[in-house]
C-alpha cells in the first residue's frame, strides 16, 4: 500500500528494492549469523547514488526528498536490517548534521566524501551513563590554543570503528547545563580516539556498534560544528529527523514479516484448510495490515511535513513510537503464525523480530517518546 507517492518515489521504491533483493537480500542470513558488516553492500550502494540520497548535488548527493530517502531505507530494512540500520545511521545522524549545521569548508571536507559513499559515518550521542538523559552528557571539550582537546566516552555508536568520521557532543561551558553542550567532527584516525569490541547484540548482528574513546582527542578550532553552546539543539533537530529514519526501517522489518506470514498462511494447511482460514490467524494476519498500512503513512506524513519546511517533532515522535511498536507486534505476530517452524532459524521470521527489537529502545525509546508527544500537546512537564 503506498500513500500519494510521486513518479519519483515510486522509480526510488522500485529501483531500491530490485537493488535489494538480488544484493542485499541472498547474505542477510549470513550477516546475521557471522555478524559481518557487509562492506561490499556499501561500495555497490554508493555506485547506485545511495549514500548521499537527501544531500544536495552540489555536495555529492541526489537531491532526493524525505519521503523517498525514508523508502529508501524501508527498502533496505525489508531485505537486511544490519544494513538498513549502519545505512540510516549514515544518512540521518553521521552526515545530516553537517549537511544542517556544517560551515561550507566543512560540507566540503567531509559531506562530500560522506555522500559519494568513499565512508561511512558516525554520530557520537549516547554514553555510559548518559543515554535517555542525553544532556547529562560527561564528554567534555577545552579550547586550548586553536585547538579542541575532547575527553570521555561515547557508548553504543553504530558505524564507529569504520566511519571516515564522528560527529560528537560534548560539554563546553560547564557552568551553562545544556547550553553548555556543543558539536564536533573527528575525522578518523585522529591520535587519542579509539574503539570498543563490536558489541554483541541480540539482533542487527551486522552493524557494527562499538564504544568510542576520546583521549585528549585534538581537533582543530574548525571542528566546531555548528554554534558553541547550540550542541543540545541541534542534536534534537537531528533526532527529529533521525526518528522518520527508524519508523521507515521499522516498517520494512514489519513488511518483511507480514510478507512471510501472508504466504506462509496460505500454504500452511491444517484441518483440512490452509491455516488462513482459521479465524485466529486470519485475525493476526489482518491486524498486520491494518498497522502497517497505519505505520507507513505515519511515517511518510511526517517525512512531508519535513519536506514542506513545517515543524515535525511530534509528528516524527508519533511515527516512531507507532511503527516500532507495531513493527514488534507484526514480527511477533509472524512467529506465531508459523508455529514452531518461526523459532527455527532456518526461516527469516525470528531474525526480523531480533532486528526489530532494538528500534523501541534506540533514537528515543518508546517510553520517552511518550512523553515528546504529551509535552506537546499538553504544554506540561512531570
Amino acid at each position: 500500500m503506498d500513500v500519494e507517492l510521486t513518479p519519483e518515489q515510486q522509480f526510488i521504491r522500485q529501483t531500491v528494492r530490485e537493488f535489494a533483493e538480488k544484493e542485499i537480500a541472498p547474505k542477510a542470513r549470513y550477516v546475521d549469523e557471522h555478524s559481518a558488516f557487509p562492506s561490499e553492500t556499501f561500495a555497490k550502494m554508493a555506485q547506485l547514488g545511495l549514500m548521499g540520497l537527501p544531500f544536495p548535488e552540489e555536495y555529492g548527493g541526489a537531491g532526493a526528498d524525505s519521503v523517498s530517502t525514508a523508502i529508501a531505507i524501508e527498502e533496505v530494512a525489508r531485505c537486511c536490517g544490519s544494513t538498513a540500520l549502519a545505512y540510516a545511521a549514515h544518512l540521518g545522524l553521521g552526515s545530516a548534521p553537517i549537511a544542517m549545521f556544517g560551515t561550507e569548508e566543512q560540507k566540503r571536507r567531509f559531506l562530500v566524501p560522506a555522500a559519494k559513499g568513499e565512508y561511512l559515518a558516525a554520530f557520537g550521542l549516547t554514553e555510559p551513563h548518559a543515554g535517555s538523559d542525553a544532556g547529562a552528557t560527561r564528554t567534555t571539550a577545552r579550547l586550548v590554543g586553536d585547538e579542541w582537546v575532547i575527553n570521555g566516552q561515547k557508548m553504543w555508536i553504530t558505524n564507529a570503528p569504520i566511519a571516515g568520521h564522528i560527529i560528537v557532543t560534548a560539554v563546553t561551558d560547564p557552568d551553562l547545563g545544556k547550553k553548555g553542550i556543543s558539536a564536533f567532527i573527528v575525522p578518523r584516525g585522529t591520535p587519542g580516539l579509539s574503539f570498543g569490541k563490536h558489541e554483541p547484540k541480540m539482533g542487527l548482528r551486522g552493524s557494527v556498534s562499538t564504544a568510542v574513546m576520546l583521549d585528549d582527542v585534538r581537533v582543530p578550532r574548525e571542528n566546531l560544528l555548528g554554534e558553541r553552546g547550540r550542541g543540545f539543539i541541534q542534536f534534537l533537530q537531528v533526532l527529529d529527523g533521525g526518528r522518520i529514519g527508524i519508523g521507515a526501517m521499522a516498517i520494512g522489518l514489519a513488511q518483511a514479516a507480514y510478507e512471510a506470514a501472508v504466504a506462509y498462511a496460505r500454504e500452511r494447511t491444517a484441518f483440512g484448510k490452509p491455516i488462513g482460514a482459521h479465524q485466529s490467524v486470519a485475525n493476526m494476519i489482518a491486524n498486520m495490515a491494518v498497522d502497517l498500512a497505519a505505520a507507513r503513512a505515519l511515517v511518510y506524513g511526517a517525512a512531508r511535513l519535513k519536506d514542506a519546511g513545517r515543524p515535525y517533532t511530534r509528528e516524527a515522535a508519533i511515527a516512531k513510537l507507532f511503527a516500532s511498536e507495531a513493527s514488534e507486534r507484526i514480527c511477533r505476530d509472524a512467529i506465531q503464525v508459523f508455529g514452531g517452524y518461526g523459532y527455527s532459524q532456518e526461516y527469516p521470521v525470528e531474525r526480523l523480530y531480533r532486528d526489530t527489537r532494538l528500534l523501541t529502545i534506540g533514537e528515543g525509546t518508546s517510553e520517552i517518546l511518550r512523553g515528546v508527544i504529551a509535552h506537546s500537546v499538553l504544554g506540561l512537564r512531570g
